[in-house]
């Protein structure tokens, strides 16, 4: 199995959008308008959820005639609320179908399907053209991706000149073996970290020069803290939450993802490059 099959696999869960309806209408949602705020446990798919996004979105300049590239779009959380707070266009694309059709489920039901699409393809061959984008967003995406100048390479073909690449990943912090699974990965096999040197270097290597870096590895390490002692309050599991995506055991895959920040195997980065 190739590592994009793989990686497919296991964003990939069957009766994804199934689940998600049946939830929605546990929760009195089965019909109407949904808000951001209501979706943003489960549609938030990297460490930090919504803070991340907003912060990220602050470091950028965005507004209505911006078009935005979504790399590794998930559930579409990230673009809806550039959508909805900037009036920009945002374009998504993933490995994974059934996180595109939710996705596009998710849009309609928060009133912007004008302004978000998305569309299954692989972030190493994008099916644009050159200067197509203003923005190119990616969040918790690269760790999935061996070959990462290819990655970079292709995300600068598709932006303008002068434009911006916003980056909020997972790095390798140290020698050390990560604990596994992790959110991106069950094993070794697909998760391809690189230290934050490394992945300044193959950036500015593509043409990107750097505007802003931010270590967010202390933000993270409190904000699962602060999540696992809420949880512990709960008498049960939120209906809404990433559970829904990616099954029973995730919560075991952010319990690891947080130790290996704890334990300084891995660190998150926030990064905002600029194309020459």
């Amino acid at each position: 199995m190739t590592d994009a099959a793989e990686i497919e696999q296991h964003y990939g869960p069957k009766g994804l959008l199934e689940r998600l309806k049946l939830a929605l209408s546990a929760m009195g949602h089965e019909a109407g308008r949904l808000r951001l705020e209501e979706l943003a446990p489960l549609d938030q798919f990297h460490s930090r959820g919504l803070d991340a996004t907003v912060e990220l979105a602050q470091a950028l300049r965005i507004d209505g005639s911006t078009r935005v590239l979504d790399i590794g779009s998930g559930l579409g959380g990230p673009s809806r609320y550039l959508a909805a707070t900037y009036g920009c266009t945002v374009h998504g694309i993933d490995l994974s179908l059934p996180f595109v059709e939710a996705a596009t489920f998710l849009a309609e039901r928060t009133g912007l399907s004008d302004k978000v699409t998305y569309q299954c393809a692989d972030a190493l061959g994008l099916p644009f053209g050159v200067d197509a984008f203003d923005v190119a967003w990616t969040q918790h995406v690269a760790m999935n991706i061996a070959d990462r100048a290819a990655l970079y390479r292709e995300t600068s073909r598709v932006l303008r000149p002068g434009s911006h690449f916003a980056i909020f990943d997972v790095v390798a912090a140290s020698d050390t073996p990560l604990h596994y699974p992790v959110p991106w990965a069950r094993g070794p096999e697909t998760s391809f970290l690189v230290t934050a040197d490394a992945m300044h270097r193959l950036l500015t290597e593509q043409g990107f020069r750097p505007i802003s870096w931010v270590d967010s590895t202390q933000a993270g390490i409190a904000w699962f803290a602060e999540r696992q002692e809420a949880r512990a309050q709960q008498s049960a599991p939120p209906v809404l939450g990433l559970h829904l995506a990616m099954g029973p055991g995730f919560g075991e895959m952010t319990a690891n993802l947080a130790r290996n920040l704890r334990e300084g195997r891995a660190a998150l980065v926030q990064a905002i490059y600029e194309k020459s």
